[in-house]
């Protein structure tokens, strides 16, 4: 990348991709004799040495003219092509000879006969004696690995050790001063993308909080060129369109069928539930715009709302839906996707001029779709988000705008950017969105009703922030670092100790109660928001888990994520009901933190979680599988617990803490804790990529519904929680998950937990690795399986949760 920005000279359209040898280096004090282009294949003698012809692009390169006829010991050890003679030279009585035979040797004793010095060029200038003969090299040649060559002009020929000792420091000056290029680049410019060798690679560069993205140098405008303007806009039509703020609004003609509005006091109830919800995170409606919107809806007949208005409506009332307090039922299961079907029919799939609700009803859809689990669905309409949003400019801060439009379009942008960005580190999928393309500026911390045409007013004595975009921002910026860093087979210690840093700043612009090690109670709403650091978290620490790392770095990547784990059930357990607000996030990051408090045997806090998914239950779509998940891995690991135990007993008194780190470094665990790394097709260490597993048996999930007729993903509960009807039923429900956890309790009750185990105890695995231990509580500094004490946590979560009406009742 320097060498395109600063060198002045084109770069050679043929690298060349050769080793140095005495044929294809060269000093300056070398003669250089003019090239023959084409001396060769006419059969015009060249000049020795004459330098090698540029190629053209994605062809190899041709041998050089001069190189006449290869020694047959460099033709067999691949140093050198036959030449063009060699090729095309067909006079004489040895034409179409292989080199080695009889007819090639005549032709090259011929040529060694015509020379005055029977020495190489080497030995010559080494003066030694050279044992070279027609077919085979030199053995100073030889042993130094360098071409045995016979040339004429050798008076002034510098040795080729002395040569490429000059053109290696020539490389490594250039090597330096690139290094120092980047570095005053970095400096000037900020954060660039180069590849860096790895001796040039700098540490990790985050962004930092509440900084702005970086904004673009544009033109400014020519008050000459209004009639231009004018022109080039009446012109271009049907050509190009102007930007955004430039380009003139398109009155709709799409002939959309008109739904059914519901009864007003039904629509206001969720556009409540929605502004509880899902707009404390992504604000993207100005509320009292949008609700001066739909009081018009309802007062005119019919209806004078644009198609992208009603759609916008109707996905305002599915994301409102979707988090309704209401206990869960058939309707409340039902409702979500009747609005989406609404939203959709008002669409035009062949819309060509877009406008802001556009691409709001676009990220509520996407908001749903991945909150019913059907996330391939939310991938494919988040896709047609970001067009959208890059159609309408959401991504530049240019043009002037109200205050109104210009805060929602930022806040629209911001809202697109951490659904792609947390969408594909759950799936495992490339971000569509690059962040040098974006220098959009961060929202205002500023809530709705403070928002007006003529600016902002934020009285004395406000009620401080509602909504929590600017903490998700800080936290998402991040990920495009991490799925960097996770790239890598292991994480360092200094990128975990950057990363970790920068949570913690992150943590920071959240309120004092979101802090771990606070006692005062959380509101419900905060988790939402808070999933997406903890889940960054544990991403960070869950890849050194892979068998790519020593045993001692795996072990304390389970460490890593256990404390997250347990900060996470603090959280929990501080909050009055978990299940107000849950996302599909914040519930798939209780089940991975459940995971490795049952591996590592805190059953308390595990069970706190588990009482919190039982609370979600049927809210999200995805709780019921991540239910009978849970199920199965604490039937096998109970299964290893005994296992490990009645080995452990034969050689010594059953030491729990030996227990714990032998359940630690389970193979099979650690697969079954890793969750969804395994679902990635570069992190997995699960699947082999090469060969294909037999197909599994249909189970009509896919295309069929219960009925065995093609049904819609959005109302069909095989899709939504990717189970059927006897799966669902057979897991047991939460009960039973609870008094199972128990069960693995009650079976070593007899046993002593140690509190303070032996100083080897934590230390049976040796490291060759650099990277060092993760300053957290070692697996055997603290006592596990304390049934009844509420330890470093607080009271669980109700008891109600077991008791909740699950999917598999009201479907």
């Amino acid at each position: 990348m320097a060498e395109l920005s600063h060198n002045p000279y084109a770069r050679s359209p043929n690298p060349s991709t050769r080793s140095y040898d005495s044929s294809s280096v060269s000093s300056a004090t070398s003669p250089r004799p003019p090239s023959r282009y084409l001396g060769g294949l006419l059969g015009t003698s060249a000049r020795p040495n004459a330098a090698s012809s540029p190629q053209p692009l994605g062809m190899p390169p041709l041998p050089p003219v001069n190189q006449g006829f290869p020694l047959y010991g460099s033709v067999m050890r691949g140093e050198s092509l036959p030449s063009a003679e060699s090729v095309l030279g067909g006079q004489g009585p040895n034409h179409g000879h292989l080199p080695g035979t009889p007819g090639s040797q005549a032709q090259k004793r011929a040529y060694r006969q015509r020379r005055k010095d029977p020495s190489c060029d080497a030995c010559r200038e080494r003066k030694v004696k050279c044992d070279a003969t027609e077919t085979t090299s030199c053995s100073e040649c030889s042993s130094r690995n360098v071409k045995c060559q016979f040339t004429k002009e050798t008076n002034r020929r510098m040795s080729s050790i002395k040569q490429v000792q000059d053109l290696e420091k020539q490389v490594e000056r250039m090597r330096r001063d690139n290094s120092h290029l980047r570095r005053t680049l970095e400096e000037r410019d900020g954060h660039m993308d180069i590849d860096l060798d790895a001796g040039d690679r700098q540490p990790l560069q985050l962004p930092s909080i509440g900084s702005e993205p970086k904004p673009r140098k544009r033109l400014p405008p020519n008050p000459d060129l209004a009639r231009a303007r004018a022109k080039v806009r009446s012109f271009s039509k049907g050509i190009w369109k102007p930007p955004a703020q430039h380009r003139n609004p398109v009155a709709a003609v799409f002939d959309f069928p008109s739904s059914e509005l519901p009864p007003q006091a039904v629509a206001e109830r969720f556009v409540h539930y929605f502004c509880n919800s899902a707009h404390t995170m992504f604000p993207i409606i100005h509320m009292p715009t949008f609700q001066s919107m739909v009081d018009e809806m309802y007062r005119s007949h019919p209806p004078r709302a644009s198609a992208a208005s009603y759609s916008l409506f109707f996905a305002v009332l599915a994301a409102g839906s979707l988090f309704s307090p209401d206990p869960p039922t058939t309707t409340t299961f039902y409702r979500p996707a009747e609005f989406l079907e609404s939203a959709r029919k008002v669409m035009d799939p062949w819309n060509n001029n877009f406008n802001l609700d556009n691409a709001r009803a676009l990220v509520l859809i996407t908001i749903c779709l991945n909150e019913m689990n059907l996330k391939s669905a939310a991938w494919n309409w988040l896709g047609n988000a970001v067009r959208v949003a890059q159609d309408l400019g959401l991504y530049s801060e240019s043009g002037s705008w109200s205050v109104i439009e210009g805060e929602m379009r930022r806040r629209t942008w911001w809202a697109i950017y951490i659904l792609d960005r947390t969408m594909s580190t759950e799936m495992g999928h490339p971000f569509l969105i690059d962040d040098v393309d974006c220098d959009v500026s961060l929202p205002a911390a500023v809530d709705d009703q403070y928002l007006r045409e003529g600016g902002t007013l934020v009285p004395n004595g406000a009620e401080p922030l509602t909504h929590s975009l600017l903490a998700v921002i800080h936290v998402v910026r991040s990920y495009t670092a991490l799925i960097k860093a996770l790239e890598n087979p292991v994480v360092s210690t200094t990128q975990l100790s950057t990363f970790d840093t920068h949570f913690k700043k992150c943590l920071s612009t959240f309120p004092p109660a979101c802090d771990p090690a606070s006692t005062v109670a959380l509101a419900p709403h905060f988790l939402a928001p808070l999933a997406y650091l903890f889940h960054a978290r544990l991403l960070l620490h869950r890849q050194n888990l892979s068998p790519n790392c020593p045993p001692d770095v795996r072990l304390a990547a389970v460490e890593s994520c256990n404390h997250v784990a347990l900060e996470t059930a603090s959280l929990i357990s501080r909050t009055k009901s978990a299940a107000d607000g849950a996302t599909a996030l914040l519930t798939g990051h209780i089940f991975r933190s459940t995971l490795f408090l049952l591996l590592t045997g805190y059953v308390d806090h595990a069970t706190t979680c588990i009482r919190a998914l039982a609370a979600i239950d049927a809210r999200r779509d995805i709780t019921l599988s991540c239910g009978r998940f849970l199920g199965f891995f604490v039937a096998t690991l109970g299964a290893k617990r005994t296992e490990y135990a009645s080995y452990l007993s034969h050689r010594s008194s059953i030491d729990q803490s030996a227990l714990l780190m032998s359940l630690a470094r389970d193979e099979e665990l650690l697969v079954y804790v890793s969750a969804d790394v395994q679902a990635s097709p570069n992190r997995s260490w699960l699947w082999s990529f090469h060969d294909r597993d037999a197909a599994p048996a249909k189970t009509g999930i896919a295309s069929q519904g219960q009925n065995g007729s093609n049904e819609n993903g959005l109302f069909s509960s095989e899709q939504r929680t990717g189970l059927n009807e006897e799966e669902r039923r057979e897991w047991g429900g939460w009960a039973r998950l609870e008094s199972m956890v128990r069960s693995i309790v009650s079976a070593n009750a007899s046993w002593t937990p140690m509190s303070h185990p032996p100083a080897t105890a934590s230390s049976q695995i040796k490291s060759e690795s650099p990277i060092a231990k993760v300053d957290l509580p070692r697996l055997s500094e603290a006592s596990r399986y304390a049934v009844g004490h509420g330890g470093d946590v607080g009271p669980p979560v109700g008891n109600g949760g077991a008791e909740r009406i699950r999917i598999a009742n009201i479907i």
